[in-house]
């Protein structure tokens, strides 16, 4: 630690004594050049790490620095794009996010599935695990792009999967075996009902059952598991 110190006091020594020397267009450059390579190692490293909100900020932030127009964050195939507003635009598969540099806000737009065309702001909770699922199974860049917007908006939402996930294992012990008959009434469907109207009285359901909106986690948990069922048994 003490030979780094030394380091950074002799660099700052040298760049104070060349400062008023420092012709200033090339001094402009140096500091835009600086600035860019750092603030691209560490969003290098706050991606390693997982933390792709963070990566996409300081990311674009060094983007700008160097001027380019397309770069890429490592573990991600898609492409971020500078728009005017000084902002930049990521895509996926699923998925086009834009990051706002002066605020870090970040709004979305679903590009296919389920919810194509709609924004991600005016998803609900809900409606947004639905996504986050179809992400898991199609979109790997874009479940990481999504991830950075959950943890913006519902900063609890990882413990509240993890909790539901336990709830759900509970509910599937052998003292909580559910027939199709009883999965049926739990989601207020008549026996036959198709993989739609099942999909729908599911999202109605955990609308209202939802912990974020005051629900239980035990019931949400048995709501799931009575999707899973009648959807493995039009299967």
């Amino acid at each position: 630690m003490l030979f780094y110190g030394i380091v950074a006091v002799v660099a700052l020594w040298l760049l104070l004594s060349n400062f008023t020397r420092a012709n200033p267009a090339t001094l402009a450059k140096a500091l835009k050049v600086g600035g860019g390579t750092v603030a691209l190692g560490i969003a290098g490293l706050f991606a390693l790490r997982g933390r792709i909100d963070l990566a996409l900020l300081i990311g674009s932030l060094g983007a700008w620095l160097f001027g380019w127009k397309r770069f890429s964050l490592p573990g991600f195939r898609g492409s971020a794009q500078r728009t005017p507003g000084n902002a930049s635009s990521v895509r996926s598969r699923l998925l086009e996010m834009t990051l706002d540099h002066d605020t870090g806000a970040m709004e979305g737009t679903v590009l296919a599935g389920a919810f194509a065309g709609q924004q991600l702001a005016s998803l609900d909770a809900a409606d947004l695990r639905n996504l986050l699922a179809e992400c898991q199974a199609e979109d790997p860049d874009g479940l990481r792009l999504l991830e950075a917007y959950l943890d913006r908006r519902f900063p609890e939402w990882r413990e509240e999967m993890r909790n539901e996930e336990q709830s759900r294992t509970e509910a599937q012990s052998p003292s909580g075996i559910m027939t199709i008959d009883e999965a049926y009434r739990i989601l207020n469907l008549e026996p036959g009902a198709s993989t739609d109207e099942i999909r729908q009285a599911h999202r109605t359901l955990m609308k209202k059952l939802h912990p974020d909106q005051g629900g239980s986690t035990y019931l949400a948990a048995r709501v799931n598991q009575a999707k899973d069922i009648l959807m493995s048994h039009h299967s």
